[in-house]
């Protein structure tokens, strides 16, 4: 599937601000099944520097500094990209899960082991009792992983409700965990909780999903939003992506952006500011499918 995306983010401040710094993850992975045949982004008003480098997990960034008061600052990001679905594993002959923890802690450096560091807390998620728990009746005894994975991301689907006034970025995943309400980031955030306190090692994706309007109605551009998933790793196969707030495993709708322990890596803008008196935020994102060539 080829797409064309556009990530618009714009801030409000209620006064000047005389200098900001801002760091994005808005550049697409290059991946075998994802290719980006064009990126740019533009800032306004002009940087009065910027750069771009890749960061410890291979996402890259853009680093701009704006030395001249404003009162508004607008990121665009505009991207081409080719997706297919990732190659799936039988869940039912994937590795047992309680195998795939004790390869994954091993002393000894291999490919299971390199990604035990997704087994451990991050800023915003840290292992807990309650969080083992409420994964644990997704992964009996000798339950080949997958089958585990897509089990919790069903239960998460069911026993959660979508609701973007429930919660902010700075909630607290056990306040999630007892309202059982919130949006992507927060369902990501809680399987990954799941899966970590239980020995297992998952990374928090952020991208986006094209989105499909109601039977009979038009697309309204720029109504598509951020999204955020999980990948939880199987040895022999890698990293595979799963979708609770869609109870799916990811095919070619879903576009991956960056991936990182949680969301404090991958923030798609964030800053600081000297002045402004307070903001308003807006963002707008558009995935429009485009006919192949």
């Amino acid at each position: 599937m080829l797409y064309a995306l556009t990530h618009r983010t714009t801030y409000g401040y209620g006064s000047d601000v005389s200098v900001s710094h801002h760091l994005a993850h808005l550049r697409p992975r290059e991946l075998p099944r994802q290719q980006v045949s064009d990126y740019r982004v533009t800032v306004e008003p002009t940087p009065t520097a910027a750069s771009e480098h890749v960061d410890y997990y291979g996402n890259g960034v853009s680093f701009f500094t704006i030395g001249t008061p404003h009162e508004r600052l607008v990121v665009t990001a505009r991207s081409r990209i080719r997706v297919e679905a990732q190659l799936l594993p039988n869940a039912a002959q994937t590795m047992v899960w309680e195998q795939v923890r004790a390869r994954c802690a091993k002393d000894v450096l291999t490919p299971d082991s390199a990604v035990g560091e997704f087994r451990f807390d991050s800023p915003h998620i840290t292992r807990q009792p309650a969080f083992a728990d409420y994964a644990a009746p997704s992964f009996p005894k000798d339950r080949p992983l997958l089958e585990g994975v897509i089990d919790l991301t069903a239960r998460i689907f069911r026993d959660f409700k979508f609701d973007p006034r429930a919660t902010t970025v700075a909630t607290p995943l056990d306040d999630v965990l007892k309202k059982r309400r919130g949006v992507c980031q927060d369902f990501a955030h809680l399987a990954i909780a799941g899966l970590r306190s239980l020995g297992l090692p998952a990374r928090y994706v952020s991208g986006y999903l094209e989105t499909q309007p109601p039977p009979g109605k038009a697309r309204l551009v720029g109504a598509d939003a951020s999204h955020a998933w999980l990948s939880v790793w199987c040895p022999g196969h890698g990293w595979i992506d799963a979708d609770p707030t869609n109870n799916l495993l990811p095919a070619d709708r879903h576009i991956t952006v960056a991936w990182g322990r949680d969301f404090s890596d991958v923030s798609p803008v964030r800053g600081v500011v000297v002045g402004g008196r307070g903001h308003s935020l807006g963002v707008s994102v558009d995935v429009a499918r485009v006919a192949e060539p």
